[in-house]
């Protein structure tokens, strides 16, 4: 790991910092993972290195072009940096997924059984607004603008138990239609490779790739209980395709185009809701209904109030016909965890403005370092508020803290007290008995009775 120590030298990190930056590449085999993903070099400065140097970068509060291009004293010039961006032959999903299966089988260790663990899957825009000669560069309709921009979807896979989130897989969209796309892709590489189908992807419909990518996650090792998604995923021949693999939970658009079979009629969301009988008062949930698609797919659809507007309703549906009403919109707020990824990434992790290079190959470089920066936080968020990552040690005092409830340390704690009142006031103080009781009265307040505790004993009496 002398590379590691050389390249965190180099940014003259604190103690700390570096503490975990090497914790977290010794800890999942930063470099074996790379190697093995044919991430390598032939010569030059080592592809590890430079990954490394990439990585930090956003910690440091810095970018490539100040930290490499104009600064003289970097052991890493620009074109090795702009090198290794570029190749089409490093297997980025393959780190990226290695990597995934490794952390997922650490944070699984500190997940409960009991906890529903879930993929999730969403799209962003990634803009590039001054940009004109990116490759595959295209105009897409951003959904939270409501207008079309330049840019890219970034379509991600992703693994959550509801507190840490992991991403597994991700696909840099271009537009599937050729006239909306600014420039195509011109390189020549060999159609075997990984950036020729990454390339291939970039103008595929999405739906075309969910099924795909969740089947490489569940083949990994990747173990989950449903697939959550939002509306604009919501088409009955892709929750059909991906049911066959995992149960769904996703919401629904209400659309007049999109038909259901409830009770023997074909009807769309709207007419159904209008038919079911609803739940009184200010109940959250207000109704459910089973239905089936086409093809004989039974799901469920839980019809739950908006909270945004009072009189307004949204609809989730599930595959899983056995899965309570309440649990079903438990599970799917789960979903929000890959919101909260997408804006750490932009805001923080530089996502979007952190490298503008133009070749799509060091775009999919890019968003993956930014993922193992994200996995490297999530790691460090889990391990800071979780403390079954403690280990033994965590073990070893919930035992010992099995022998001492709250209400043993309080009555210790109070007889302790009164001893030292007891042998160290001032002669002054005749009335030692009424400070004690004063103690006692506290304490009779919750429940405790002072008077039956002895030293004794160690055991201590509640006030019935």
């Amino acid at each position: 790991m002398d590379i590691m120590k050389k390249a965190i030298d180099w940014q003259s990190l604190s103690g700390n910092f570096e503490s975990k930056f090497s914790r977290f590449f010794k800890r999942f085999k930063i470099a074996t993972l790379a190697h093995d993903a044919y991430i390598h070099k032939t010569k030059g400065t080592s592809a590890f290195s430079i990954f490394i140097k990439l990585f930090l970068l956003p910690f440091i509060k810095s970018n490539i072009y100040r930290n490499v291009v104009i600064n003289k004293s970097s052991d890493v010039k620009k074109d090795a940096i702009y090198d290794f961006l570029k190749s089409y032959k490093f297997s980025w999903r393959r780190f990226l997924l290695k990597l995934s299966v490794s952390v997922f089988e650490f944070i699984n260790n500190l997940t409960d059984e009991c906890r529903d663990s879930v993929f999730i899957i969403d799209d962003s825009t990634i803009e590039r607004k001054r940009s004109k000669k990116v490759e595959l560069l295209a105009k897409i309709y951003d959904h939270t603008q409501s207008r079309f921009v330049k840019g890219f979807k970034l379509l991600t896979f992703a693994w959550s138990d509801g507190a840490s989130l992991i991403p597994l897989d991700f696909i840099l969209r271009s537009s599937a239609n050729s006239k909306n796309r600014f420039h195509e892709s011109t390189k020549i590489i060999d159609k075997r490779t990984c950036g020729a189908i990454r390339r291939k992807e970039a103008i595929t419909k999405s739906t075309d790739l969910i099924v795909p990518a969740i089947k490489r996650a569940i083949a990994a090792g990747i173990k989950a209980k449903y697939v959550l998604m939002d509306s604009w995923f919501a088409m009955p021949s892709l929750i059909s395709k991906l049911s066959s693999h995992i149960n769904i939970i996703c919401m629904l658009k209400r659309t007049s185009k999109v038909s259901y079979v409830f009770e023997g009629e074909t009807l769309n969301l709207m007419q159904i809701y209008s038919q079911l009988r609803k739940r009184r008062g200010r109940a959250k949930i207000l109704s459910s209904a089973i239905v089936s698609f086409k093809d004989k797919l039974k799901a469920k659809i839980v019809f739950v109030r908006n909270r945004n507007i009072k009189s307004d309703w949204l609809a989730i549906i599930t595959t899983d016909i056995n899965l309570k009403d309440e649990d079903v919109v438990r599970i799917y707020g789960k979903r929000w965890d890959i919101e909260v990824f997408f804006r750490t990434a932009k805001q923080h992790l530089e996502l979007e403005n952190g490298f503008q290079g133009r070749d799509y190959d060091s775009l999919v470089a890019h968003t993956t370092i930014v993922m193992t920066r994200y996995i490297f936080l999530s790691i460090e968020q889990r391990m800071a508020t979780d403390q079954r990552t403690l280990g033994l040690l965590f073990h070893a005092c919930c035992e010992e803290a099995d022998d001492y409830t709250f209400t043993t340390a309080l009555c210790q704690i109070a007889y302790m007290i009164e001893e030292n009142l007891m042998r160290n006031l001032d002669n002054q103080i005749k009335d030692n008995a009424a400070i004690y009781r004063a103690f006692s009265d506290v304490f009779r307040s919750y429940g405790i009775n002072l008077d039956s505790f002895s030293h004794n004993h160690k055991g201590i009496a509640l006030a019935s």
